[in-house]
């Protein structure tokens, strides 16, 4: 067989590893000249395109390649594949995910040539200054349709058409978008100029993709089903005419579209910031209409054993101090206790269980076939799925990292391990949730069966690309009759469709399109800083479209989401609550918690010396604030885990920002409050700062307009703590840049992450020391130095005689004389 290094002469290649294919050395020369966008279909080798575009880069320009990919697997996968395909020593090639310490990644980054790592460790690392983009001289975004919104890829890009000497991206997808606008969009964001499109059809592709047969089954749900179903419809029903008498709907149908929920939702907001107590009865009310939208999807397209975990979670929250209102009134109202009594007596099989059973019978027994895979939503239905199937078949399951309530998380090695042995044939059923979808090379497959339809092209196509890669291939599609699957399936079929004829259509057209983001993209290089089966009936097919139109009015919108999954209809039921879904592992998303967990302490290392710094506290990274601070010229962004603040912007300058939603909530916060907080700061700073952000302070909860007010005056009076508002983020930011480059430019003042306070007062410094006591504050230790007179008087003082100072009650006489009065240990 010729060979990719024999065929033809590229410096780096292990010889006789690649095999030789004609489009991929197509599309790799391509993106060797110019940013380029690769759409290749799933399973042909996209990676490889990718690495004969390092492999030529680093033996032209020399540097080091950064790839860029969304999950620890993926990243893990590969960097194997790198080790073994080019002929760097191994220790040269570098994984940094967030199992990787920060101040190993930055020593590892200066020696590294090849790094393999996912966005989010790379835009922490970058805003702290740990590392630095300018010898990067290839950039590859594996699954690059992600790139939209604040996405940690549009960051990155930004940076290294700004930062690298010499920078070329290539962005690799098989399912780049759900139009021509969303592709063009991707492109903008990552610099792309170019675009390079593979399909099926093409005859040097053709010869490696077989036809994958794709099928739909429905099966029926049984009565005692339906009547759990029913039950909670009702309660739908009821409450949707509360909502309706608020004048925010004129239906109160259960099975209304999730636009007019949302529509709904505004305009209860709007109720809410124009201080109307209704709009926030009414979004308590609309919070119960998505919890219990959550149970009927539940019980509709997933199992009985969903369902009961969901009300079980439920009835937790319920009892949980500082319970919403909405998880009190839904597991108190009669009719979901109905509904709850009837899944906890359940003891039939849910059909989609059955039917599953039946397709894995006769492909891996009646037809001889080797492997399968079962994809679904929710972990519960796959533990569940696991246990049920595993009298039959050798099962294993393949779930995120992320531990449930319930449910432990797999680590990436057992992940790795898992995948290894399934492609040994060690076990011949994969059941797996959203986790293993996107990019993962798993192996070739007899079936992949989706226990739910799915709403967005990007995630179904992917989903079926792991069958069909070397032999004829099935997809199967499971649909619960008369429920939300349907619509789901035709929104898919439909965006898949669309999407197969824009990619063909992208192909016939990519001048035009390159033109457009040739133009859009150069004027956005600039601004970075430059830088080059059986399908039923037609009439059955009518009917179940018409059906999903009104759910997919605006489902354009959504498309290029594709971590929006079967939660189109009821996303915003999980705001807040302990989701068995698995949505988050496949998109990345948490992942940067876990990523910078172990940032104390680390001081950057990219080399920047000059100009106005402000250290940012890691867990600021949430906003976009520390990525806005990290692009301004002449200002230098350092991360680390500060002891007091949010922002540390001079040796006595700190602030602490807090949104309106949270400033009024830290109020309430008997656990840390607001005070203690600033008691830490202004003990700390000489200036503290307190940023409170928004503009609708006093419509925040049912908090009396007065009280907050009061706490402003006790910052600003009893703490000394400047009070400053801001309209959002990007003001905060601009505040934060002004006062930074006034501290340090214009008054000569260095950054201090222990601050610098000013010399103070004797009468000061006693009150520092009284104050102290169990964090008792300014205000009633100055109450008590003025009773008793000296700091030893209010030390020595009996809890009798504490308790007559003003303000002093039991437990602060109590804890003044636990602290005092204790031995030391």
């Amino acid at each position: 067989m010729a060979t990719e290094a024999a065929g033809i002469d590229r410096p780096l290649l292990v010889d006789d590893f690649l095999q030789r294919r004609r489009y991929q050395l197509q599309l790799a020369d391509a993106a060797a000249d110019e940013h380029t966008l690769v759409c290749l279909p799933t399973g042909l080798g996209k990676t490889t395109v990718s690495l004969l575009v390092t492999a030529e880069r680093l033996h032209q320009a020399g540097g080091k390649a950064l790839f860029l990919a969304p999950t620890k697997p993926l990243v893990q996968q590969h960097a194997d594949f790198y080790r073994e395909a080019l002929s760097v020593p191994d220790d040269e090639i570098v994984v940094f995910t967030g199992d990787v310490k920060p101040d190993d990644r930055a020593a590892l980054w200066d020696d590294a040539r090849i790094v393999i790592a996912t966005p989010q460790v790379v835009e922490n690392d970058l805003v702290g200054n740990r590392i630095s983009l300018r010898d990067v001289a290839h950039l590859t975004f594996d699954e690059c349709h992600r790139a939209t919104g604040d996405y940690a890829y549009v960051y990155i890009a930004e940076r290294y058409h700004t930062d690298a000497a010499d920078p070329l991206v290539t962005g690799m997808s098989a399912s780049p978008g759900g139009d021509t606008e969303e592709i063009e969009t991707v492109c903008e964001n990552l610099g792309l100029v170019n675009v390079e499109v593979m399909t099926e059809e093409d005859a040097d592709v053709d010869e490696y993709t077989h036809d994958t047969d794709v099928q739909w089954e429905q099966v029926t749900l049984p009565d005692e089903v339906l009547d759990i179903r029913d039950a909670l419809n009702e309660v739908i029903t009821d409450r949707l005419e509360k909502l309706k008498q608020l004048g925010v709907t004129n239906t109160t149908n259960p099975d209304l579209s999730q636009k007019d929920l949302n529509k709904m939702r505004g305009q209860l907001k709007q109720m809410m910031d124009n201080d109307q107590s209704d709009g926030y009865k009414g979004m308590s009310t609309h919070a119960e209409v998505m919890k219990l939208r959550r149970a009927t999807e539940l019980v509709e397209t997933q199992s009985v054993e969903s369902v009961r975990r969901y009300f079980e979670r439920q009835r937790e929250a319920a009892r949980s101090s500082g319970a919403s209102k909405a998880s009190q009134r839904m597991v108190a109202d009669p009719k979901v206790r109905e509904a709850m009594r009837k899944a906890e007596s359940f003891d039939g099989l849910h059909p989609k269980f059955s039917k599953a059973r039946i397709l894995l019978a006769e492909t891996l027994g009646i037809n001889g076939g080797e492997r399968a895979i079962l994809f679904t939503e929710s972990r519960d239905t796959a533990e569940a799925l696991v246990e049920f199937l595993s009298a039959s078949f050798d099962v294993r399951k393949f779930v995120g990292q992320g531990d449930k309530e319930g449910s432990d998380g797999m680590s990436q090695t057992q992940q790795q391990e898992t995948l290894d042995e399934f492609k040994n044939g060690e076990f011949e059923v994969l059941v797996s949730t959203s986790v293993a979808e996107e990019g993962l090379d798993v192996p070739e497959v007899d079936l992949v069966c989706f226990y739910e339809p799915v709403p967005t092209a990007i995630r179904s196509i992917q989903r079926k690309g792991r069958t069909g890669r070397q032999a004829e291939g099935k997809v199967v599609v499971l649909m619960a009759e008369d429920t939300r699957d349907e619509a789901f399936f035709w929104i898919s079929r439909r965006r898949e469709k669309k999407m197969a004829s824009q990619l063909a259509e992208l192909k016939e057209a990519t001048d035009d399109i390159e033109e457009n983001v040739g133009d859009d993209g150069q004027a956005g290089l600039d601004a970075f800083g430059g830088g080059s089966g059986s399908e039923g009936g037609a009439d059955a097919e009518a009917g179940l479209e018409e059906s999903a139109d009104a759910i997919d009015e605006d489902s354009d919108d959504e498309a290029a989401d594709d971590d929006a999954g079967l939660t189109d209809f009821a996303a915003e039921a999980r705001e807040g609550e302990d989701d068995e879904s698995d949505e988050s592992e496949a998109s990345g998303e948490g992942e940067a918690d876990d990523d910078d967990a172990d940032d104390d302490g680390v001081v950057a290392t990219a080399g920047v010396d000059d100009g106005v710094e402000v250290v940012v506290d890691q867990r600021e990274l949430d906003s976009s604030i520390a990525k806005d601070l990290s692009t301004r010229d002449g200002l230098v962004t350092r991360l680390e885990t500060l002891a007091v603040g949010d922002y540390v912007l001079s040796d006595r300058v700190a602030v602490e920002r807090k949104s309106a939603a949270d400033f009024v909530d830290s109020m309430l916060d008997g656990d840390r409050s607001m005070f203690e907080q600033i008691g830490e700061l202004s003990r700390a700073y000489a200036r503290p700062v307190m940023v409170v952000e928004g503009t609708n302070l006093y419509g925040q909860r049912d908090i009396e307009p007065n009280a907050i007010r009061g706490a402003l005056a006790s910052l600003a009076v009893d703490f000394d703590v400047s009070v400053l508002r801001t309209e959002g983020e990007s003001d905060t930011t601009e505040l934060l840049a002004t006062i930074a480059k006034r501290e340090q430019e214009t008054r000569d003042r260095e950054v201090s992450v222990h601050g610098e306070k000013t010399t103070k007062t004797r009468a000061e410094q006693q009150e520092y020391v009284v104050s102290a006591i169990a964090d008792i504050g300014p205000v009633t230790a100055r109450t008590l130095l003025e009773h008793f007179g000296t700091v030893e008087a209010v030390m020595t003082a009996p809890e009798d005689d504490l308790l007559e100072v003003d303000g002093v009650g039991p437990v602060t006489a109590e804890r003044i004389r636990e602290v005092v009065g204790s031995e030391y240990e």
